[in-house]
């Protein structure tokens, strides 16, 4: 059953957001929270790179979106494991300027009433900046406890040593700052890594799990307590992608092995009937995939006050 959990308190202090921005729910004994870093703009070429132009528009023209631009929802998330407290990805910061909407996830996670200085773990799912900068804003990392442990994938951090763009189709300037940003944060917290290779449980019920694909370290996270999972897939998959699986994403290092891992983990998800949380779905992200013939359908879940 969802429900607001308990245990995360927003501060009545803190200002209101327009429009909600967190979202509680349990997953057994596990408590977690999505909460939004914003949005961010993005050309809707970037969508569907290997589609014919005319598939694409009528797809967006089906989905009453724009024909040019898209807002990308950035979401990251909380879980809450017996005595830990593991953030899941961190958002964009502050590494493009000019895009005021996104990078919110610092005071958002405040307003929550989850202070940085109670995270004990935290799991990037990969090294683009729209997952680590949140760690960069500054004061951020001042407030994370020395002994935090930041779990990434070993072959995501290899892979950023020297990283191919070849294969994705991104917006110019956009590969000379994910590559810069990727720097800065094994520069900060290289003494704070603890690198996997497979999985690894990283706290009673939460494990982490290599998938590669989008990148080659690309991993996603599984909250499975009393018979109940969550599956943070990171961005393993987008909104097109329920539709047209084999419709490859700009961002994709390695699009072929991107769209295989898609439809693994929609089979997976339907499946198992497990609920699914993914970093570029419009926010809270939270519902599960049903099979529809030879494409997925998302089902999202009603929210519960």
């Amino acid at each position: 059953m969802l429900a607001i959990d308990q245990p995360f308190h927003a501060d009545s202090q803190q200002a209101v957001d327009l429009v909600p921005s967190r979202y509680a729910l349990r997953i057994g004994e596990i408590d977690a929270m999505v909460i939004s870093d914003g949005v961010l703009p993005l050309p809707t070429a970037t969508m569907a790179t290997n589609a014919d132009p005319a598939d694409l528009a009528n797809w967006l023209d089906h989905m009453f979106m724009p024909p040019d631009a898209f807002d990308w929802p950035l979401n990251v998330m909380v879980a809450r494991s017996a005595k830990q407290t593991i953030l899941i990805d961190a958002g964009l910061g502050g590494q493009f300027s000019g895009f005021p909407r996104a990078g919110q996830f610092p005071q958002r996670l405040a307003s929550a009433g989850i202070p940085l200085e109670s995270v004990t773990d935290v799991i990037i799912t990969h090294m683009h900046m729209d997952h680590v900068g949140g760690l960069l804003v500054p004061g951020v990392k001042e407030r994370l406890r020395k002994d935090v442990r930041i779990h990434v994938n070993a072959t995501e951090v290899a892979f950023w040593t020297s990283p191919d763009f070849s294969r994705t189709v991104m917006p110019k300037p956009v590969p000379a700052v994910l590559r810069s940003t990727a720097t800065s944060f094994y520069s900060e917290y290289r003494d704070r890594l603890h690198v996997f290779d497979d999985t690894k449980e990283v706290a009673p019920g939460v494990v982490v799990r290599h998938t590669g694909g989008h990148t080659p370290g690309h991993s996603v996270v599984d909250l499975i307590s009393g018979g109940e999972r969550l599956t943070f897939a990171g961005d393993a998959m987008f909104p097109v992608g329920f539709d047209h699986p084999e419709w490859h994403n700009g961002f994709e290092h390695d699009p072929e092995k991107s769209a295989r891992v898609r439809i693994g983990l929609f089979r997976e998800l339907a499946e198992n009937r497990g609920l699914l949380v993914a970093a570029h779905l419009p926010f809270p992200s939270v519902g599960r995939v049903a099979v529809d013939g030879d494409v997925f359908r998302w089902v999202p879940v009603i929210w519960d006050y």
